[in-house]
């Protein structure tokens, strides 16, 4: 598949063309310069052919930030085939711009110059002043109004080899990109869908009776996974700001794909990267830190919202802390998103090289203390940066992956909910018999099981408890929540 860069200088809109490309919101755009800062990719259809989309960060320099996100989005335009070079249409051609220009140019690849917002006819005329970069592949468009991108759709289409055509049957629900209606901009998109009171409490239990009884009719019956889902393992790598995620990602993928500087918030837009491990696809997804609620400003409330999107279609969660540091209550609030989304989870004690090694059953303790609710996820220290321990992470993930997406059989089940009976009857409730008749897994990916009883409500939480530390110690549920539908037997 042949790959097409999108390089530019800072805010002339590279990033809302991309999503204009790729027909969907995706890369977060604003009016502050450098809000992209990482490589990010995506497949997108030009009229019929397919070709992988690279949205770069803004070409500039200064500060060591800037100088990476420039070293990162060269690199991107030397391995792309087809280079679109946007430049700012409302002033006149800069020669810093024409300076990148001739850099890239001298690459040898398909290069087209993109002189974006000429927002109008009367604007036209401004983009005579950009022939003297020498090129005639030159287009003037409106990303904002998509205006005059039908042209430059068939620049790229002709760069394009007819291999890369997607047969009818395999378009899926792929659209076609075509010339569309102004939508809203990121800032008015959340501003009218936003919502700053979400709930920040979490879930331990989940409450809910379950009405039908069919699904326990037969009693192995179950939910099952496509074996494709279970071979692919989307993982999330949470954290606040600075603890070391995208040093992580970059060294479990083997390669320097996200931006790593000592500026806190380095990374805005979510960046996803896939590898083959021991025949499964692992999708790693580097997110923005985390911080607290009123320090969000500006772009990091939109990389907030696309965390928690990533977060629900994740199956598992890498939680980075610092070991080098103590630990914050913010760090606990951020890991109460695995809890809330149900997910398999590591915990990773990050810059262990740094940390006070001395300490490691203290800073255990902290962790399991802080961390109730993570119970089940087992701890891991390393260092991202020097590599160590790394390789290690990648089997982990295979085994609870494993946890997660494992089947009980209900004589298994009964047998342990049996004997956890016998040892600890059931207290009554308001001199009521509590009876249970027995439990049965109905879902996988996380295991959930149904315990079915005459009074549903006269579970207590204490018993419940017990019984979840029944199951573990019977079976190997390590790094995955075990979650429970208490359910009363109806008629069929």
């Amino acid at each position: 598949m042949k790959k097409i860069a999108i390089i530019g200088r800072p805010n002339v809109g590279k990033s809302s063309l991309f999503n204009r490309l790729v027909k969907k919101r995706d890369a977060i755009t604003s009016d502050l310069a450098g809000t992209t800062r990482d490589v990010k990719r995506k497949t997108a259809l030009i009229i019929d052919k397919e070709a992988e989309l690279l949205d770069t960060g803004g070409l500039d320099k200064g500060c060591e930030l800037f100088d990476k996100i420039k070293e990162m989005s060269l690199k991107a335009a030397y391995k792309a085939d087809i280079i679109l070079f946007m430049v700012d249409g409302k002033g006149l051609p800069e020669e810093e711009d024409k300076k990148l220009f001739y850099e890239l140019q001298a690459m040898g690849k398909e290069m087209a110059l993109v002189v974006n917002k000429i927002d109008n006819d009367k604007m036209k005329e401004k983009l005579w002043e950009f022939y003297e970069f020498g090129t005639d592949a030159i287009f003037g468009i409106s990303v904002a109004h998509n205006r005059n991108t039908a042209e430059l759709l068939d620049w790229i289409y002709e760069k394009l080899p007819e291999s890369d055509i997607i047969k009818e049957d395999d378009e899926n629900d792929v659209q076609i990109i075509e010339e569309e209606k102004e939508e809203l901009s990121d800032e008015e998109f959340f501003a009218q869908y936003g919502n700053d009171e979400e709930d920040d409490g979490y879930i331990y239990w989940d409450e809910e009776e379950v009405e039908d009884d069919s699904i326990f009719a037969q009693n192995d019956r179950i939910k099952e996974f496509d074996e494709n889902d279970i071979n692919h393992i989307k993982i999330a790598i949470i954290g606040r700001t600075n603890v070391g995620k995208s040093s992580l990602l970059n060294a479990l993928l083997g390669e320097e794909r996200s931006v790593v500087s000592s500026v806190a918030g380095t990374t805005i837009d979510p960046i996803d990267e896939t590898i083959v491990y021991k025949d499964k696809q692992l999708t790693f997804v580097d997110t923005a830190g985390l911080r607290r609620r009123g320090k969000i400003v500006g772009i990091e409330k939109f990389a907030l919202m696309r965390t928690k999107e990533m977060l629900e279609n994740a199956n598992m969660a890498l939680v980075v802390l610092d070991a080098s540091e103590p630990f914050l209550d913010l760090d606990e609030k951020i890991a109460g998103l695995v809890d809330q989304n149900r997910l398999a989870c590591i915990i990773v004690l990050n810059k262990w090289d740094i940390a006070k090694r001395e300490e490691h059953d203290k800073i255990i303790k902290e962790v399991r203390d802080r961390f109730k609710f993570l119970a089940y996820a087992p701890i891991i220290t390393l260092s991202a940066k020097s590599h160590q321990r790394v390789d290690k992470l990648h089997d982990m993930i295979l085994e609870i992956n494993e946890n997660y997406s494992q089947r009980i059989t209900t004589s298994q089940l009964n047998e342990v909910l049996e004997r956890a009976l016998r040892r600890h009857t059931l207290p009554s409730m308001h001199g009521q018999v509590i009876r249970i008749y027995y439990a049965t897994q109905y879902e996988t990916r996380p295991p959930k099981i149904a315990i079915v009883m005459n009074k549903p409500k006269g579970l207590h939480f204490t018993y419940r408890r017990y019984l979840t530390n029944k199951l573990r110690e019977a079976f190997n549920f390590s790094g995955t929540p075990l979650l429970f539908k208490a359910k009363k037997r109806g008629d069929k």
